[in-house]
């Protein structure tokens, strides 16, 4: 099962004749997820690595039927490129571009949550059901990303996408696998969060555990944490928080964008406090994680 990604995902990239664009979508062709087709304007009846380029969306999902679309454009092209997705049918959007401008993003995923679609991202590297398909740059080349990612039995999400092929690769190597791995997006605002993510896993029958990667910055741990006192938890959740020494340092950012510390809400403590509170496992180190897992389950 997993979530999000399955054997029916038929991709498109948006911004495919781009370099970056190009090499990931040669990553994902060797994987074996269904890559259906490229938009670039201007570009129509070029392929990529034998994807065929449409002028649109629109074209390209009525010749493929295509549902997912990975964003690959510059900056200031993204909030256009999201909503015309929308607009062509696609629901699952996948934005890997960073730097986009704020209001943009907050335009297009107020879009995109009315029209009943899911972003993941900005600032994402994608998402991987092992051995079934990955959508992204996540993992890298195709060989490296099955060492690197088991089928299995614990739900992955993380803000960081590096740290996402890592906690994978733990989890692979210590015979747990992984049914889904999502990386979130670095960005201070993003549409798919850790939250949401944790009720799907909850629903999917593959997943036994879910795993978080969790960073200095934001309230996404902390709304987890008031749902999870609200709702009850019916899965185990292990999260490890990296950065604690940010404690010292409130004001600075460190990393990823979103990784800024004001005051004591987004503070690695008061994160650790309140997921502790509501009954999810933290772990000390990155081996804990394995050991806490070995524990619940």
């Amino acid at each position: 099962m997993a979530i999000l990604v399955n054997e029916n995902t038929k991709v498109i990239v948006q911004g495919i004749t781009g370099r970056e664009a190009a090499t990931f979508v040669k990553d994902m062709l060797d994987y074996g997820t269904k890559v259906v087709g490229g938009v670039t304007p201007g570009k129509k009846g070029f392929s990529v690595h034998g994807v065929p380029v449409y002028n649109t969306v629109k074209e390209a999902t009525k010749d493929t039927g295509a549902n997912t679309s990975v964003v690959s454009v510059p900056p200031f092209f993204a909030k256009s490129a999201v909503m015309e997705a929308v607009d062509s049918g696609i629901k699952l959007i996948v934005v890997v571009t960073e730097r986009i401008p704020r209001h943009d993003v907050v335009e297009f995923l107020n879009y995109v949550d009315n029209q009943g679609a899911t972003v993941i991202g900005p600032n994402s590297l994608g998402i991987i059901n092992p051995e079934v398909a990955k959508v992204g740059m996540i993992g890298g080349r195709s060989e490296d990303t099955r060492k690197s990612f088991k089928k299995g039995l614990i739900g992955v999400i993380s803000r960081s996408g590096g740290m996402t092929t890592e906690i994978s690769n733990l989890l692979s190597h210590a015979g747990f696998g992984v049914s889904t791995a999502v990386s979130i997006g670095g960005d201070p605002l993003i549409g798919f969060n850790i939250k949401e993510a944790v009720i799907e896993f909850e629903k999917d029958g593959e997943t036994k555990a879910i795993v978080i990667f969790s960073e200095p910055g934001g309230t996404q741990e902390e709304e987890l944490a008031e749902y999870i006192k609200k709702n009850g938890l019916k899965k185990p959740i292990v999260v490890f928080q990296a950065g604690k020494f940010a404690d010292e340092f409130q004001g600075i950012r460190f990393g990823h964008a979103a990784s800024i510390v004001l005051g004591e809400k987004g503070s690695p403590k008061h994160k650790i406090k309140v997921m502790s509170e509501a009954g999810i496992r933290v772990a000390d180190t990155l081996n804990d994680i394995v050991r806490i897992l070995r524990e619940v389950l």
